[in-house]
């Protein structure tokens, strides 16, 4: 191993919910380190969820998370001139990261809405096990099943 590990830094908790994935979901929703603007934005969007659904929003947000982690996904790996898609399993932080990245990605797609009411929309479909991150998540795991031929080459 060439360089040290990472060392993992400790997540405040959430100010308003008291949990470090809410948190954690700020930082990813972000952009210019502009951390209130990104808190107005979740804050409002699981306050929508919570009114549309009459329910705790951030057991909602837990679900959505849930529902769009993948198991498993593919990397490229090159053996012998020819590359191969070879299925992975998903470390449980990777899980949580790659869903958050798309059901944020899924929000921004959506045109003609303020962000909060996008991602409101997002996670409430994600709760139901519908909308885009769910999508892309059945299409990884479609796209490893496909490539399980390869699963031998996994390091």
């Amino acid at each position: 191993m060439r360089r040290r590990r990472a060392t993992r830094r400790d997540i405040p908790l959430d100010p308003l919910y008291g949990s470090a994935v809410v948190e954690k979901f700020v930082n990813q929703v972000m952009r210019k380190g502009k951390k209130t603007t990104a808190r107005k934005i979740v804050y409002t969007a699981l306050d929508i969820v919570g009114k549309q659904s009459k329910d705790d929003p951030v057991k909602i947000f837990d679900k959505a998370i849930e529902n769009a982690a993948p198991l498993l996904e593919v990397k490229s790996r090159r053996i012998g001139g020819a590359t191969y898609q070879v299925p992975r399993e998903v470390r449980g932080d990777r899980r949580m990261a790659l869903a958050m990245r798309w059901l944020i990605g899924a929000a921004k797609v959506r045109k003609g809405m303020p962000m909060a009411k996008k991602l409101a929309e997002e996670l409430s479909l994600a709760a139901k096990n519908e909308g885009g991150a769910v999508k892309k998540k059945t299409d990884t795991h479609r796209m490893a099943e496909a490539n399980k031929a390869f699963a031998h080459f996994s390091w």
